[in-house]
């Protein structure tokens, strides 16, 4: 029996649902400071939502939570440039929402996303409405010590890096038949539409990451998700986090690893739609500090 057999999750086509999204949503190209971004804007009205993708996704990664928000939120997703230097992209975000005009924004960064969505909130707190950090960690001490952070990653010949992360994948793939879908999606990223350089230069942007300094903008603006089964951050990576943002939420995925947005969307975007005062459309996550679903 599929773990995720309720959400019917192997049937749902990942890879021709983000194609037909792309056909509606296409993502842009701009120069933020001498660097090239890619980035899909949706939606001209209400509250403000940047969307930063881990290091295994474009802009179109949350096609789900775009599509579902676009027409009651202004929505801005990105695509990271070329270069690693974590402290510059945050200032190119910046720049960004400057561009459009975005005063004040929640922001949501996954992954490598929620790492930099922290230095963000830091470095520029007046201009974070909100903070979600989500399957993230919060501190990069000891992660040049762990593959694929452990090699050279600038000289490393990409096909090993590629290498190693679908090695990861297929080993998953046969262990849980019912993330094919998932999994397919994400070999197509690695094995090229994400390009070399920017693959290397996510993994460089983490492990040369400056270390995060303190966040002040109040508990009452900062909000975890997390997944009890997530394999990337282990429990105790996800107790650091809560431990240093002191949350006033957390929500937490009993089955979700480290792509909850893709594969429990419904349960994703209720809580961005929660976090964004906007009607619930989705599944209830009750209330209290601790949300589980």
């Amino acid at each position: 029996k599929a773990r995720y057999s309720p959400i019917l999750f192997k049937d749902r086509h990942l890879i021709k649902q983000r194609e037909e999204f792309a056909t509606r949503y296409g993502e842009e190209e701009c120069m933020l400071n001498g660097r090239k971004w890619g980035f899909i804007s949706a939606g001209n009205a209400g509250p403000a939502l940047l969307l930063l993708p881990g290091t295994l996704g474009r802009a179109d990664i949350f096609w789900q939570q775009i599509e579902k928000l676009a027409g009651r939120a202004r929505i801005l997703s990105v695509t990271y440039p070329t270069n690693h230097n974590l402290a510059k992209w945050a200032q190119d975000v910046i720049t960004l929402l400057d561009d459009q005009k975005i005063k004040q924004t929640v922001v949501m960064g996954s992954s490598l996303g929620g790492y930099l969505a922290q230095y963000i909130a830091s470095k520029y707190p007046e201009r974070v409405s909100e903070l979600i950090a989500a399957n993230t960690l919060s501190s990069v001490v000891g992660i040049n010590e762990r593959p694929p952070y452990s090699a050279d990653i600038a000289n490393v010949p990409i096909k090993l890096l590629r290498a190693g992360f679908l090695a990861a994948m297929q080993a998953r793939q046969r262990d849980e038949p019912e993330y094919q879908s998932l999994l397919k999606m994400l070999m197509a990223e690695v094995n090229g539409r994400i390009p070399a350089r920017h693959l290397k230069a996510r993994l460089m942007a983490l492990k040369y990451a400056p270390p995060l300094p303190e966040i002040n903008i109040g508990s009452e603006r900062i909000t975890v998700i997390e997944s009890q089964d997530d394999p990337l951050i282990p429990s105790p990576v996800r107790e650091a986090v809560r431990a240093k943002l002191n949350p006033s939420i957390t929500y937490r995925f009993k089955e979700g690893e480290h792509f909850p947005y893709v594969v429990r969307p419904e349960a994703y975007t209720s809580i961005l739609e929660e976090r964004l005062g906007l009607e619930i459309t989705g599944p209830d996550w009750g209330s209290g500090k601790v949300r589980e679903l």
